[in-house]
């Protein structure tokens, strides 16, 4: 009996370490399971309030690029919801890099384009269509410019957000102005017949009354936007309606091209000129067709004594060469991160295009465009005509290819390598046989 008694008390001793046992367990699996919920909790907390971080590519330097600065800074200090981080770029490896980047699928959330470079990645599915994303954010693509919003639209839908219009101006210099007898009372310049050959009388003059200056520098080493600029001007294009062939091989552009070379021989314009734009900013050249880019150096330095005003319609029309700088969003971009981009595109555009403006790129928003602020900047009414008569790149992804073969036959009719009607069956054939391949 004792010896049954004791085994029941061992019987019972173990049954009660076994229930202790087990219930110090749930209880300790208890206690972790709070733990690890709390820290999910936090966790998921922490997540949903962190920013999120985005990529910004772009290939600004010097003065833009100090204003690309201002806007970063602007929209990371407005809010805590999206941090945006920059790369910048080298431009002359930019698109490169971009290409691949967009083609592997590594590289940035958010980058700059030019307008005429956006046809490839939009065939390629490499960009999306940003109107849907636009919504989201409240951003009203409205605000934009017809001009640039068609400019960056392929069936119907906007696969970019511009930015601005950049295109050149009539700059011309007082002072040289005044010393030719060709400057108004209100300052403002004279300049005769509104021809060709109205035109090379005015320069004519300049080169009589001030012999050592030039009296237009053109943009030599860059010539295809001088080009460019008269030929729209004439009515021309670069390839026909359909996008199938070229249509540059016409009277028009051999117009423009024995305009040319008329100021390279009567010594107006220096052919051998390889800094222009230095030449005109140092006093070397009365007149100059050069960027809005330039609006800071040329026209906030009252020393200079320099003015603006469109382009003359020498050829015809107010029609010229432009081109835009555009946000785009890669394919591969998370759906967070398009939403995040958005938003710094919205305030690129809406707030810090009045930053943009001082650059001296005409903001693509209206918004900013129609602002006191704007209007006050100098010269910029003069801005804001010449922008409604601008003309952007046909919309082909093989332009890239297209516009470096015009730019180098270009070049060999200047330099006399072939004559003005050799050159331009050249460039005809080699245009056709790029469109073609």
């Amino acid at each position: 009996m004792k010896k049954k008694l004791t085994s029941m008390l061992t019987a019972s001793v173990a049954l009660a370490l076994v229930v202790s046992g087990c219930s110090s367990t749930k209880e300790s699996a208890t206690k972790t399971t709070g733990a690890s919920a709390t820290e999910t909790t936090k966790a998921a907390e922490s997540k949903s309030t962190s920013p999120v971080e985005i990529t910004f590519w772009n290939m600004f330097g010097g003065g833009e690029g100090d204003f690309v600065d201002q806007i970063i800074k602007g929209y990371n200090d407005s809010q805590k919801e999206v941090t945006v981080k920059q790369l910048r770029l080298e431009s002359n490896e930019y698109y490169a890099k971009l290409s691949t980047a967009l083609s592997s699928s590594k590289g940035p959330d958010v980058a700059v384009a030019h307008v005429d470079r956006i046809s490839p990645f939009v065939k390629a599915k490499q960009i999306v269509p940003v109107d849907q994303l636009a919504t989201k954010v409240g951003f009203d693509l409205k605000q934009i410019s017809d001009s640039n919003i068609k400019s960056v639209s392929y069936d119907g839908k906007p696969y970019a957000v511009p930015l601005d219009t950049h295109f050149h101006m009539f700059y011309y210099n007082k002072d040289l102005l005044k010393k030719a007898e060709l400057l108004n009372d209100d300052g403002t310049p004279k300049l005769g017949e509104l021809t060709p050959e109205g035109f090379k009388k005015t320069l004519a003059q300049i080169h009589a009354k001030v012999p050592d200056v030039q009296a237009l520098a053109v943009n030599t080493p860059y010539f295809q936007e001088p080009f460019l600029n008269l030929y729209y001007e004439a009515g021309g294009d670069l390839l026909n309606a359909d996008l199938n062939k070229a249509a540059i091989n016409n009277d028009k552009a051999l117009s423009v091209l024995k305009f040319y070379m008329d100021l390279y021989n009567n010594k107006y314009s220096d052919l051998n000129d390889k800094t222009p734009w230095d030449s005109f900013h140092s006093g070397k050249a009365a007149l100059w067709f050069g960027g809005v880019w330039e609006a800071g150096l040329l026209l906030n330095d009252k020393a200079l004594n320099i003015g603006a005003m469109p382009l003359p319609a020498i050829f015809g029309s107010q029609t010229h060469w432009a081109s835009s700088h555009l946000l785009v969003v890669p394919s591969y971009v998370t759906p967070e991160k398009q939403e995040a981009a958005a938003k710094f595109m919205k305030y690129f555009s809406e707030i810090g295009g009045k930053t943009w403006g001082q650059a001296g790129h005409v903001p693509a928003n209206s918004v900013v465009t129609n602002s006191d602020e704007y209007k006050k900047l100098p010269y910029r009414n003069f801005f804001i005509e010449a922008q409604k008569t601008v003309k952007f790149a046909p919309k082909t992804d093989k332009y890239t290819t297209i516009i470096t073969t015009v730019s180098e036959s270009l070049q060999n009719i200047i330099f006399s390598k072939q004559t003005p009607e050799e050159g331009l069956k050249v460039m005809e054939k080699q245009i056709n046989d790029i469109i073609a391949n």
